[in-house]
């Protein structure tokens, strides 16, 4: 873990979100960007043609019923500490240990880091630590039509209207509810400990209900 301390100094990165809004964008033009995927965001590598960077799993729901993709993706992969008994080592895969009861962000992940009940606030720890100057999110729609209590377990019962894919978490594939609410807690941490180093997380996503991050037209990030 250690080797990814500020293996980016000064660049830019992009944290993919699982939202439908992904469907309204032009992912080509993330080729040659340093990306960072989340959860089954690989459902899209066919179709785009490339890759993320790095990929991030931590809910155990998902670690459990997609171990054997997730294994295979050909990139750094940083997996929840709950997850080491489901996906064998190998040197692409980095476990992390998770923290549940001190709220805050991680400056040294190697050592502990709090989800901040979602995956996209470990990427952004995981952005930090890599030295990435400016973050920037797509496809965070924070939004969901499933309803329910946060942390829920349910089981799908048709196709997902939640993510990119109607297959994204399609009939029969159990998951957690989200919680909205703690993961703007986490998403407020993220931004103010960005600001007080000069860096900054921007909010790319087409028609996002996040509130949190300033807003930046996607396409006005690859002007020529």
């Amino acid at each position: 873990m250690r080797s990814f301390k500020n293996r980016h100094p000064a660049a830019r990165c992009f944290i993919i979100g699982n939202g439908p809004s992904l469907r309204q964008m032009d992912l080509r033009l993330l080729r040659g960007e340093f990306t960072f995927g989340l959860n089954r965001i690989y459902l899209l590598f066919p179709e785009l043609g490339f890759t993320t960077t790095y990929h991030v799993v931590v809910n155990p729901l998902v670690i459990e019923q997609c171990a054997e993709e997730i294994a295979a993706l050909p990139v750094p992969k940083f997996i929840a500490w709950e997850g080491r008994d489901m996906l064998r080592p190998d040197p692409q895969t980095v476990f992390l240990r998770s923290c549940y009861t001190r709220l805050g962000f991680s400056t040294v992940p190697w050592h502990h880091i709090w989800q901040g009940a979602t995956v996209t606030y470990v990427a952004m720890q995981l952005a930090y630590y890599m030295g990435f100057r400016q973050v920037i999110l797509i496809g965070v729609d924070h939004r969901f039509t499933t309803r329910g209590a946060p942390n829920q377990v349910v089981i799908s019962d048709g196709e997902d209207t939640n993510h990119f894919s109607a297959q994204y978490f399609g009939s029969g594939f159990r998951w957690h509810l989200p919680d909205l609410e703690a993961s703007e807690v986490a998403y407020r941490l993220a931004r103010e400990r960005f600001r007080a180093t000069g860096r900054e997380i921007l909010d790319a996503t087409v028609n996002g209900k996040l509130e949190v991050f300033p807003k930046i037209q996607y396409e006005d990030l690859f002007a020529r």
